[in-house]
């Protein structure tokens, strides 16, 4: 059962992936350059919401989604190769994710070809880079995504966060919206300690999972320099997530 559910997730994976794609690209290539960021986001939505369907993921959501007109950093803690779809579904706008995504099949086009911000952390002048392009997109008003933690981690303790997207947000004067993401307690959908091919496949095989997903107040990053923020921030989370996680 558990293989057959694995199989048929993988696949599924890969249909939604594609297919969506090619619409995605067919929209993009007739859409008007001020219509592009809302035709992107619409489709990684479409996608979003497609896998959380198919990895049968339930969530439950604490907080206020807001809108602004400004640029905004969506920051959260990074518990499942899933909370990339979770994060794009509620927030749109674009990731940042490690450069080894790129060269993926399948997932790796398409988040090339919607615009993910990808840094490779064994090099300084890809941090560099990746906080000019934070910047720019934060100073249009775009939403930017990130896991801080830098990568995938077990538990409900948060990691100190990096620097970099608060150094661009500071920059561009862009609000900072704290998220906090806890899985239910045995949830095969959660990484634990384990290389990131296993995580992948005990996901697809997993049964349906629960995840609650609190949503903190934004705040302004401009009076701060970008060590404190990313101090500031990950406080906000740990405190999300422990709320979270109560009574759960």
């Amino acid at each position: 059962m558990k293989r057959a559910r694995q199989a048929a997730r993988l696949a599924g994976f890969v249909g939604i992936t594609s297919s969506l794609l090619s619409l995605y690209l067919a929209n993009d290539a007739i859409a008007k350059d001020e219509e592009r960021d809302r035709v992107r986001n619409r489709w990684t939505r479409r996608w979003s919401r497609g896998l959380l369907g198919l990895f049968s993921i339930r969530r439950e959501i604490i907080g206020k989604l807001s809108h602004s007109a400004r640029g905004r950093l969506v920051v959260a803690n990074h518990r499942s190769t899933i909370d990339i779809g979770i994060m794009l579904d509620l927030f749109g706008g674009r990731m940042v994710s490690r450069a080894d995504l790129a060269k993926w099949p399948v997932i790796g086009v398409a988040a090339r070809k919607t615009g993910t911000v990808f840094v490779d952390r064994q090099k300084k002048s890809s941090g560099a880079s990746v906080i000019r392009i934070i910047q720019d997109l934060l100073e249009k008003g775009d939403t930017v995504c990130v896991f801080p933690e830098g990568t995938t981690f077990a538990d409900d303790t948060v990691r100190p966060f990096q620097a970099g997207a608060f150094v661009a947000a500071s920059r561009a004067g862009a609000e900072i919206v704290p998220v906090g993401i806890v899985y239910e307690s045995g949830s095969g959908a959660a990484f634990v300690d384990e290389p990131f091919m296993a995580h992948l496949a005990r996901l697809a095989g997993a049964s349906p999972s629960r995840v609650r997903i609190a949503i903190g107040e934004p705040f302004a990053s401009s009076d701060e320099d970008g060590k404190a923020l990313a101090r500031k921030a990950h406080d906000a989370v740990q405190d999300l997530v422990d709320a979270a996680r109560a009574g759960f």
